[in-house]
């Protein structure tokens, strides 16, 4: 499964465009204009997995800093700062990486 069977092309495509220059981009905005945000809460997962690079159940700092790029492979890589307030902003339990269920409460709140 990939992202463009849960996501329309032109709603992603649409949501990286928002945010092209460094330093724009905007998790809440991000999901917002995917379209992620009015996905159901197993689709949320099925995104969650496929964000999960190495399948290690975490979505950590090194993978979150391509995230975009997960969603097209010619995005830009967010830089130090959006990466690691994207981070604090869903790591609810302070571990450093991003889990399914903190990811599905951001992209839902």
């Amino acid at each position: 499964m990939s992202l463009t069977d849960i996501l329309s092309p032109s709603d992603i495509a649409a949501a990286l465009r928002d945010c092209q220059a460094p330093d724009s981009f905007s998790p809440k905005k991000f999901f917002q204009i995917s379209g992620m945000s009015k996905k159901s809460s197993s689709q949320i997962k099925e995104i969650f997995r496929i964000l999960d690079n190495d399948q290690s159940g975490f979505i950590e700092e090194d993978e979150l800093k391509y995230f975009l790029q997960r969603f097209e492979c010619g995005a830009r890589v967010l830089t130090t700062s959006e990466t690691k307030t994207f981070l604090a902003a869903a790591d609810h339990d302070g571990d450093g990486k991003i889990g399914a269920e903190e990811f599905q409460e951001m992209v839902q709140a």
